[in-house]
């Protein structure tokens, strides 16, 4: 069972990663507007800018001046999408810190249903709209699929159905569009995800027979491109491609440049922030990752917007790393326990960070000649770790050298 969730876990994270944000596409694409249709909202300067501020707020999470700004487009455009579909995205990006938390789901899944409501009647009933019609569909089923898909949820079958009416409605609307630098974004990383994925979930390829054929190396030049020319979908292709060069393409000096970018861009934003620390961390810039760690937890304790367990729970460990590192071992079992804290907090107690933290506490009591506290460290591990877990085997035969000294 835990391979067969595996492997659906993998088919809709692929629908979800092609289709959720698609829904820049139609919110942002500066040049949308062709021969066969008209794109009203978004061909209208003025809304254009009310979006573009509105969008910057909402990912520095300032989301009380991005909702006042929403609210008043849909005053103005109530039989449009695409004011439902932005105060959805709200919703969304209260998700994007915690993913567990499932608080947002009811209001975020209603403002999608609104967009593909609204969204159905102009690609039925109005042949001029029919084409942002088609991009609002696409855009609202696609987001919902990769809700229904996430670990927290699991939701397969509803998955599955947004993935495909997602995929649909992107497949209609790419053969009438051509493709500017703003509508490149969808289809690079279909043409990217759509070959990764069968790569390394051999026994997705006969799922994913039904899909267009992609072309990985293609997808990944259309994301830079995108990332370095277009205007309004910029920031979510720099964070595609961000993650796709730090953990698919192994070029981290790349991935680090566009995280920095991103940190002091949206210097309020905390999934960017602990990105950013991440990618010091595993760098090894530790004189810089020092600071912004602790930067997140000051931010943790002061309650600012977005900022909880979850960034916690990296700061902690990578500050435990360095400071272990530096040989402050009191500081370090300080990071560590906090780490552990704030695993516990997210029920994320078997996690890597929090295993690596009791190993980390049991290797350091070791040091100090504790051998009976460090046992009862690596004993925890075992109880809380899988057999086949890397986290097991070390804890265990750090253990057996233990019993063997004594």
């Amino acid at each position: 069972m835990v391979r067969i969730s595996k492997i659906l876990v993998s088919r809709y994270f692929l629908l979800g990663v092609l289709l959720q944000l698609v829904a820049v596409f139609a919110v942002q694409a500066q040049k949308a507007a062709k021969k066969d249709t008209t794109i009203i909202l978004l061909n209208d300067i003025t809304v254009q800018v009310q979006c573009s501020q509105a969008l910057n707020d909402l990912y520095n999470f300032k989301f009380d001046k991005a909702e006042e700004n929403f609210r008043s487009l849909k005053r103005q455009y109530r039989w449009h999408p695409l004011p439902y579909f932005l105060m959805g995205l709200i919703e969304w990006w209260k998700i994007m810190p915690n993913t567990k938390d499932t608080s947002h789901d009811k209001q975020f899944l209603a403002y999608m249903d609104s967009t593909i409501s609204i969204a159905e009647n102009l690609y039925d009933n109005y042949p001029e709209y029919k084409i942002e019609g088609a991009f609002f569909l696409s855009a609202a089923y696609g987001f919902k699929g990769r809700l229904y898909s996430d670990e927290e949820r699991r939701n397969w079958t509803k998955a599955a159905s947004a993935g495909k009416d997602a995929l649909d409605y992107l497949e209609e609307s790419k053969t009438k569009q051509d493709l500017s630098p703003e509508l490149l974004f969808g289809d690079a990383l279909f043409n990217y995800f759509s070959v990764w994925v069968p790569e390394n979930y051999p026994a997705l390829k006969m799922i994913l027979w039904m899909f267009p054929k992609g072309d990985k190396a293609l997808g990944l030049k259309q994301l830079k491109e995108v990332s370095y020319n277009a205007f309004y979908t910029r920031t979510e292709a720099m964070v595609w491609l961000m993650r796709i060069l730090n953990s698919y393409e192994n070029d981290q000096p790349r991935a680090f440049d566009i995280s920095r970018y991103l940190y002091e861009t949206y210097p309020d934003n905390p999934f960017f922030h602990r990105y950013y620390a991440r990618i010091l961390y595993s760098m090894g810039r530790f004189s810089v990752a020092e600071p912004v760690c602790l930067n997140i937890l000051t931010r943790i304790d002061s309650g600012q917007l977005g900022y909880e367990a979850t960034s916690g729970r990296y700061a902690a460990f990578f500050l435990g790393q360095i400071y272990e590192t530096y040989k402050k071992y009191e500081d370090a079992k300080k990071y560590y326990k906090m780490c552990i804290k704030f695993a516990n907090e997210i029920n994320a107690d078997e996690s890597g960070y929090a295993l690596y933290s009791l190993i980390a506490l049991g290797e350091i009591a070791e040091k100090e000649g504790n051998k009976a506290e460090a046992k009862k460290y690596f004993k925890e591990v075992k109880k809380k770790s899988g057999r086949k877990d890397e986290a097991f085997k070390t804890a265990k035969q750090r253990l057996k050298k233990l019993e063997k000294g004594d």
